[in-house]
């Protein structure tokens, strides 16, 4: 235990003292991520601007490096190309599902963790709830004026991509929380907790590390989009498509969803 108190938690143990300390740097790395994104004109996707909004707030410092090393355009009118390498865009597809399904695992595990059901059924509810949100909001909804059809075809588009993808994220991210949640310290899987988003947190970290090579994978081969740009017609010469994306940027996507 520390010296350090707070109002209705008492004396802090050294762990909470470092999981507060490590939100207070994830929640100024989220001001900033959301900043650049949305009050600079970051000229990326706006599913994408919110991806890694929510990504940075579940892994900090991580997330906003991530921002910075692959998608923030360093010079204006450069977008395009800075996103183009494959690892930058196999990157953002990781994002676009992590953002999704993590959402919708820590929302699960949250709300069954405190009616106190079983494990197994614990498990089972975040598998479909990470599935679900990940599919149905994050690759579908948000995606198909993108991708130029319907709900209902993006579903179909995005159903076997986003499984396998889900799928290793949950490889990640279940053998973490087994580990950091049901070690010595048990109040990990208490949501009233620090520790417990600590782990999640951590959880998440692993769950994007695990899917990353399979997301590059599934980018080049043709079946999950990577980063792409979204410009305002009076910020570049080119040409635009109906959305607002310069032909430029959409060659360059369009070249990563050729097989869907």
């Amino acid at each position: 235990m520390t010296d350090l108190t707070l109002p209705l938690l008492g004396r802090l143990a050294w762990i909470d003292v470092v999981v507060i300390a490590w939100f207070l740097s994830a929640l100024v790395a989220t001001a900033y991520v959301a900043w650049d994104s949305f009050f600079r004109g970051n000229p990326d996707l706006t599913v994408m601007k919110w991806g890694f909004v929510l990504v940075t707030l579940y892994t900090g410092v991580i997330g906003a490096a991530l921002y910075v090393l692959s998608s923030k355009e360093p010079r204006p009118g450069t977008h395009e190309e800075f996103v183009r390498p494959l690892w930058k865009q196999g990157l953002g597809s990781t994002i676009h599902c992590v953002a999704g399904d993590a959402t919708g695992i820590i929302l699960a595990a949250t709300i069954t963790a405190l009616i106190g059901l079983p494990m197994w059924v614990d498990l089972i509810v975040e598998y479909v709830a990470g599935f679900a949100f990940g599919l149905f909001i994050f690759q579908a909804l948000f995606m198909k004026n993108t991708m130029g059809v319907s709900y209902l075809r993006a579903l179909r588009m995005s159903l076997i991509p986003e499984w396998l993808s889900m799928n290793m994220v949950m490889a990640g991210m279940l053998p973490a929380m087994v580990v950091l949640m049901m070690g010595e310290d048990m109040r990990a899987m208490d949501p009233r907790e620090f520790v417990y988003w600590g782990a999640m947190s951590m959880s998440v970290i692993v769950g994007f590390a695990v899917a990353y090579p399979v997301n590059v994978w599934l980018v080049n081969a043709g079946l999950k989009h990577g980063m792409a740009t979204q410009r305002k017609r009076s910020e570049t010469p080119e040409k635009k498509s109906g959305d607002g994306m310069s032909e430029h940027a959409m060659a360059g996507h369009a070249s990563h969803s050729s097989h869907t």
